[in-house]
């Protein structure tokens, strides 16, 4: 039995809390948050006990910990978390700055404990269906990956722009489909509703001849998530939400057949498996670091107006 705890019961947390309840072999051992009235009510919903100092439920024993509280706070919780000897699956992005994920992975080292980013994606099982088809070469040659994540704007993201908050997303997505590092960025953008950028439209090159092209914004009245694979074999159509793909072909158009489930259920499966087996985890603290530093280099690139080299 996995003894877990949820550090910051907010919109996304709330979710991390009702599916570590539902997963057999999981002890929801304590929930954490500052705001004591809400804490109390789900920790009565869940059955499980309520803290608002998350050090205090450290000493329920637990074996691994959620950290969903705001980016600004990733690195101190997550640093607290480890050298109290838990497991952390942080949810994106990893930090705030690079220097934070350094020392939150370089703590994770010292302590041999898994630290785990939640680029919940990577689990969608639309993309796990296009990774297996770009490994298998249905595509051929991927030559150009694109995104478009558009949103109405959202009141609760206060601390970052579009960029760090679901841009990320997608850069981590190009990057892992390609099984490639991002070399150079250039993204323009503004912002126009929201301290922070609002929209963007980021250009990422990998070894010179690799592309991607990340779309995102808070200014659209409804929810988009599509991505496109361009191969010299063929065309992939993606759609998060929907979690379909299909390819387009000079031949056929075709639809990959997918067994539709929860991504964020899937990511803590695998959480769990990596605490339970001590593998590493598929989106480990370098991945989260890589996916940062394109977010931060993008973000230097439209303030500059010129590309930047990661």
């Amino acid at each position: 039995m996995i003894r877990v705890g949820v550090i910051g019961t907010g919109a996304m947390g709330q979710n991390h809390v009702r599916i570590y309840n539902e997963m057999e072999g999981v002890e929801l051992a304590g929930i954490s948050d500052v705001d004591k009235s809400r804490v109390e009510a789900m920790a009565a919903q869940f059955k499980t006990k309520a803290f608002t100092d998350y050090k205090k439920m450290f000493a329920e024993g637990l074996d691994a910990v959620s950290i969903v509280v705001p980016t600004k706070l990733h690195k101190q919780v997550t640093l607290d978390a480890l050298e109290a000897g838990l497991n952390v699956l942080v949810e994106k992005p990893i930090a705030d700055t690079i220097e934070n994920a350094d020392l939150m992975i370089e703590a994770a080292k010292k302590e041999n404990k898994i630290l785990m980013v939640g680029h919940i994606e990577r689990f969608n099982p639309a993309v796990i269906k296009l990774k297996e088809l770009i490994a298998s070469d249905t595509l051929g040659k991927v030559v150009s990956i694109s995104t478009q994540r558009v949103d109405p704007y959202n009141p609760r993201i206060r601390d970052v722009g579009v960029i760090l908050d679901i841009g990320v997303h997608d850069i981590d997505v190009i990057s892992y489909l390609y099984g490639r590092r991002v070399n150079h960025v250039y993204a323009i953008a503004g912002a126009d509703i929201h301290s922070f950028e609002d929209h963007t439209s980021i250009i990422l090159r990998m070894d010179h001849e690799f592309a991607g092209v990340v779309e995102t914004n808070w200014l659209t009245p409804h929810k988009v998530r599509k991505l496109t694979a361009i191969g010299i074999k063929g065309v992939a159509y993606l759609d998060y939400i929907d979690q379909t793909l299909e390819l387009h072909d000079s031949s056929w158009i075709r639809k990959a057949k997918i067994e539709k489930s929860e991504p964020l259920k899937n990511e803590l499966e695998h959480f769990i498996y990596c605490v339970a087996t001590g593998k590493t985890p598929q989106t480990c603290g370098e991945d989260g670091k890589h996916a940062l530093e394109v977010a931060m280099a993008a973000i230097r690139s439209y303030k500059e107006e010129k590309m930047i080299e990661v």
